[in-house]
């Protein structure tokens, strides 16, 4: 994965010309984000390849596994907004978790000067071989027989994972019990070693042990296929319209961080993600490019936090 996306930035090298804001970046730059294998990573090491190779100047990536990605983001709230620290964000550390946790020590809009989206993903049912269903209404069906239930993994409480679990159980009426990890990295090891029985990851995160066989895909948990993975059957195909969800990923700034710095990450971003090449490129990884403007990205924050509380409200979500 790590070779596609240093060939991603070579060969967007070709693009327009970096006009870089006098004086920035003045040093390396750090881009916080969660568990090393996850699409929050692997968003980051996209980025931070490319700002490397425009700049002459080092971007890094600080893993900080823990809290479904809230722990990397409560760092980078508290940082100075000289654009030298950035974030990655998620429907998890951005939308669902001002509902989840009371004393979050962090608010997603007032802290955050949102810079743009990155990459949109389909979240996919995914199964270790051992389990007796190929197609979404054996699993249910085996999800609602089996003595004592059965465990399925998410990247923590509160993520995308695991309320898209939790939604699987109320329109489903199964039973299935939360195993939380520490990112989706761990989650996808989990499931592939049997620790649990299912997982609800993202396509980009899953796609190359699907491809393995070390994971057999169920269903993507949408009204219709993802693009980066069209041969899955979506959730509405096998009967269950109600049953969808998403997973973005984009960058964030600390709140105050100055517009001109903002606008030069945004329009950086934009133009390698609008090339053709990048964007087959990451379909093939499972993830679309979903490049944005900072205005727009910040209002789709804005109403993803209002749809996830309604989710954590009706499915009695909670933290773990």
């Amino acid at each position: 994965m790590y070779r596609f996306l240093i060939f991603v930035f070579v060969l967007a090298s070709s693009a327009a010309a970096w006009a870089a804001e006098p004086g920035y970046p003045s040093r390396p730059i750090r881009i916080i984000t969660g568990s090393p294998g996850s699409t929050s990573d692997l968003a980051a090491r996209f980025i931070a390849q490319k700002f490397t190779e425009r700049w002459g100047q080092q971007a890094v990536v600080d893993n900080r596994p823990g809290a479904g990605g809230i722990i990397g983001v409560e760092i980078a709230a508290k940082s100075t907004p000289d654009g030298q620290t950035l974030v990655i964000g998620h429907v998890g550390t951005h939308a669902s978790a001002p509902s989840l946790f009371k004393n979050l020590a962090y608010d997603p809009v007032r802290d955050f000067a949102p810079i743009s989206n990155v990459v949109n993903v389909g979240i996919v049912l995914v199964v270790h071989p051992s389990v007796p269903a190929t197609t979404l209404k054996d699993f249910v069906a085996y999800a609602q027989n089996k003595p004592g239930g059965i465990n399925y993994g998410s990247p923590g409480g509160g993520t995308s994972g695991n309320l898209t679990g939790e939604l699987f159980n109320l329109v489903t009426k199964a039973k299935m019990q939360h195993v939380p990890y520490k990112g989706a990295g761990f989650a996808l090891t989990g499931v592939v070693a049997g620790e649990t029985q299912a997982s609800f990851l993202s396509t980009a995160t899953a796609a190359g042990q699907i491809k393995a066989g070390k994971l057999r895909a169920i269903a993507v948990i949408r009204k219709t296929r993802f693009p980066g993975m069209p041969e899955v059957p979506s959730a509405a195909e096998a009967g269950y319209p109600d049953l969808e969800a998403n997973a973005w990923f984009g960058l964030f700034a600390p709140a105050k961080t100055p517009k001109a710095i903002v606008t030069k990450l945004n329009q950086e971003i934009v133009r390698v993600l609008e090339l053709k090449e990048t964007r087959e490129l990451l379909l093939k990884q499972g993830a679309e490019a979903a490049p944005t403007s900072p205005e727009a990205f910040g209002a789709y924050v804005k109403s993803e936090i209002a749809k996830w509380a309604r989710v954590v409200k009706e499915s009695g979500a909670k933290p773990n």
